[in-house]
């Protein structure tokens, strides 16, 4: 979880979502939180800067005096540096904490470092919380820009020599290419979005594709595989749906177990905003 003074859920409701990161105040959308009534409407009053989606997904940020381009929050050892994007994005999900707790707790428990794949790596959290716990870790995003900007957290997180590769490619041709090299992991990471393109006009469908890359990844830790975690935002996946799908593509194998459960926030007054799915798999110490 992030400390308070890095980051907060001030307030959601109405489709929207009213946080702090750093010493910012943040007005976005939330699609997750339409008609659900706010519970501090005049605490929205205090944001620096709003965001307005347009069709298309991008938008327009409107700020509320001087503004930076950049500036960082931390979580335990890592750095990230955020900045707006144009589909209303800062660079952090802040729901996923939670999860780069999780899995450093895994890794710590491990004797030997493990080799960790993390598809969809978006700016490099779980990456960075891998790496710390003393994983092997391979980056693997879409998007060279994103790519990037992980590094660049690395970097100014001080933790830029740790031992991580970063790759930018198409996770599911990344993924089979591994398979035929006789690669293995012993624990993947994923953070699939509902829509996506590849570095070669690859088109990517979660409804359609993510059972394949599922079926990919269990192929890739089969015999080895100590964890795999997945995180969806897509309407309509549910948590047993999404544990349906990963013991699909996992099977019996390794003495395993999937426990899944809604990826929420909790604002400062004590609700809890829906941020998603989790489904985790673990193979008992």
């Amino acid at each position: 979880m992030f400390t308070p003074d890095q980051y907060q859920l001030i307030d959601f409701g109405d489709g929207r979502r009213l946080e702090r990161f750093g010493q910012l105040v943040v007005d976005r959308p939330a699609p997750a939180v339409e008609g659900v009534a706010r519970g501090d409407p005049g605490a929205w009053r205090g944001a620096d800067v709003r965001f307005e989606r347009a069709d298309g997904g991008q938008g327009q940020w409107s700020a509320v005096g001087e503004f930076p381009e950049r500036w960082t929050i931390a979580h335990g050892r890592m750095t990230f540096e955020l900045k707006r994007t144009a589909v209303g994005h800062l660079g952090v999900f802040p729901e996923q904490a939670v999860n780069w707790d999780w899995v450093a707790e895994q890794l710590r428990a491990v004797a030997e470092p493990a080799r960790v794949l993390n598809l969809f790596g978006y700016t490099g959290g779980s990456t960075l919380a891998a790496a710390v716990a003393g994983a092997e870790v391979v980056h693997v995003d879409a998007a060279r820009n994103t790519v990037a900007w992980a590094r660049r957290n690395a970097e100014i997180s001080g933790l830029d020599g740790l031992p991580i590769r970063w790759i930018a490619e198409d996770a599911m041709r990344f993924a089979r290419r591994e398979l035929k090299r006789g690669n293995r992991y012993d624990a993947v990471i994923l953070d699939p979005p509902s829509y996506g393109h590849g570095l070669r006009g690859e088109v990517w469908r979660l409804s359609k594709h993510l059972p394949q890359l599922l079926d990919l990844c269990g192929q890739l830790t089969a015999g080895c595989r100590r964890f795999m975690i997945l995180t969806c935002h897509t309407p309509g996946l549910d948590p047993p749906r999404l544990a349906a799908m990963m013991e699909d593509a996992l099977g019996s194998t390794d003495n395993g177990t999937t426990t899944t459960r809604p990826l929420t926030i909790r604002s400062a007054g004590g609700s809890d905003m829906p941020s998603g799915v989790v489904a985790r798999w673990i193979r008992p110490a």
